[in-house]
């Protein structure tokens, strides 16, 4: 009897001293699980291996239709999106984007979900897709009221929309998936187009740009032609349909020219030698006097003494001759001879020609973002940060003004210079910078690779620290571009059979 009562204290300290010891190892199991959840993401926010590969092992599962696998990658997912999430809240830069091209290969299951993950790995927060470039546009062939043939025309996909794929995926992950699209460069295939020949700008050598870029694939057109208005809005909104959380427009300018034609110094260097061009252009004139000369400028790239002696005399109850942006100076015939206003005249028309040249390229974009804009939609502008440069009385052969881009546009400039360290990119980043309107969202795009220079290139991780450390007040910044990222895969899917 009297053991009674010494095994029910026994008992109850055995439960005691168990319930303890559950307690506290739940308490550090649970400790342990959200230390071992946080050292998942490194401290530049990518995934760790471990953590990657137990992700793509739960992915390959799923394809195979394990439901219990399904249910863990897509928790998985949503646990590496709040993650990632978190930590690029508290890291230089808030937002880290990568560019993408998609490839018909990526129609097939479990392909986008792959590249996607991969990107959450490297720490990135957003992605721009390419929706059109080359002459191609991401839409599915069986929907595609463009001009322009679809990236993906393989039998039996004709109603596979993969811009719409990527940009659920992407967001399924947390990210914010943007439509990249090339913009005053059509590609080859509109060349190839009889009904569309007046549409190509033309400089005044005869040349289209297919003959003076390298690779003889970029198209670039008149920007005042309304056929090519018409042609890129209707694309444009069909990207913005799918609802993208962005649209960035690139190849916003003229082509790129080597040697001394990188550099245009005369009329016939500039992009003018087309119908639509050339009446906008002269309908810049403001009285008759100023028409003729524009035209007679155009016509033969300079105009004489005697060229204004006749046009005083075609026109003699007129003053100077009147252009936009000329202001009138009526004094200057009366004093002053035919010859001796001729060097000024024909400077003012030569900076007239090559303002109208960039006044095209401001309107086309702002024509492409219109959609966007009444969406709610943020647009972004892709520019060279040398694109603009006046060299002399002469100018970068782009004639890329994006020195007047808005401040409603984002601006990524690509911050490519090379010169074995990254302090030619970091310059290139403050000029822009200085020369932006307060407000003005400014992400650069750096190309490279991780944990590696390449040629005379800085690594990513040196180019970002130069770059926090320069100019700490940016938000973000992109990295160009997956393929460079992932070699093997893109030529994987770029060269793969569709199954």
């Amino acid at each position: 009897m009297f053991n009674r009562p010494l095994n029910l204290v026994r008992t109850i300290l055995f439960w005691r001293c168990l319930f303890a010891s559950v307690f506290t190892s739940s308490l550090l199991i649970s400790q342990f699980g959200s230390q071992a959840a946080q050292a998942q993401v490194t401290a530049d926010c990518q995934l760790s291996t471990a953590a990657a590969k137990a992700k793509e092992d739960l992915r390959l599962s799923a394809l195979k239709g394990n439901p219990e696998a399904q249910n863990r990658y897509q928790q998985l997912l949503k646990q590496h999106a709040e993650d990632l999430q978190n930590c690029r809240n508290r890291t230089w830069p808030e937002t880290q984007a990568i560019w993408l091209r998609l490839y018909p290969c990526d129609i097939q299951p479990g392909a986008i979900d792959q590249i996607m993950d991969r990107v959450v790995n490297r720490g990135y927060n957003q992605i721009y897709v390419e929706a059109f470039s080359d002459g191609q546009v991401l839409l599915p062939a069986g929907s595609n009221p463009t001009v322009w043939p679809s990236v993906v025309r393989t039998a039996g996909a004709e109603n596979i929309d993969l811009l719409s794929v990527a940009i659920e995926k992407g967001r399924q992950r947390g990210l914010k998936v943007y439509a990249w699209v090339f913009t005053n460069n059509f590609g080859y295939t509109y060349a190839q187009r009889p009904d569309r020949q007046e549409a190509i700008a033309r400089n005044g050598k005869g040349q289209n740009s297919l003959s003076v870029t390298d690779n003889g694939s970029q198209l670039f057109i008149d920007p005042y032609n309304l056929q090519a208005k018409r042609d890129y809005y209707q694309m444009v909104q069909e990207v913005v349909r799918r609802r993208p959380d962005g649209i960035l427009f690139d190849y916003v300018r003229y082509p790129r020219q080597a040697g001394s034609d990188s550099i245009a110094t005369k009329v016939s260097d500039l992009w003018l030698f087309t119908p639509a061009t050339q009446q906008a252009l002269f309908n810049r004139a403001q009285n008759n006097k100023g028409r003729e000369l524009i035209q007679r400028f155009v016509r033969k790239g300079y105009i004489t003494a005697g060229d204004i002696n006749e046009i005083d005399r075609l026109h003699p109850q007129e003053n100077e001759p009147l252009w936009q942006g000329r202001i009138s100076q009526p004094e200057q015939k009366s004093i002053l001879s035919a010859t001796d206003r001729q060097p000024v005249l024909q400077l003012q028309l030569w900076q007239l020609t090559v303002a109208h040249a960039m006044q095209g390229i401001l309107d086309f974009v702002a024509l492409g973002a219109y959609p966007a804009k009444q969406q709610g939609i943020p647009s972004g502008a892709v520019f060279f940060p040398d694109g603009n440069q006046a060299i002399g009385r002469g100018y970068d052969s782009r004639l890329q003004p994006w020195d007047r881009f808005p401040s409603s546009l984002e601006w990524h400039p690509m911050s490519y210079s090379t010169c074995g360290n990254a302090s030619c990119i970091v310059q290139e980043v403050q000029r822009v910078l200085k020369a932006a309107q307060p407000g003005t969202k400014v992400i650069p795009a750096l190309a490279g690779s991780w944990g590696a220079a390449v040629g005379n290139r800085p690594s990513l991780e040196a180019q970002m620290q130069a770059l926090r450390q320069a100019t700490p007040q940016l938000k973000g910044v992109s990295h160009f571009a997956y393929s460079w990222q992932n070699p093997e895969h893109d030529n994987d899917r770029k060269f793969c059979r569709v199954r």
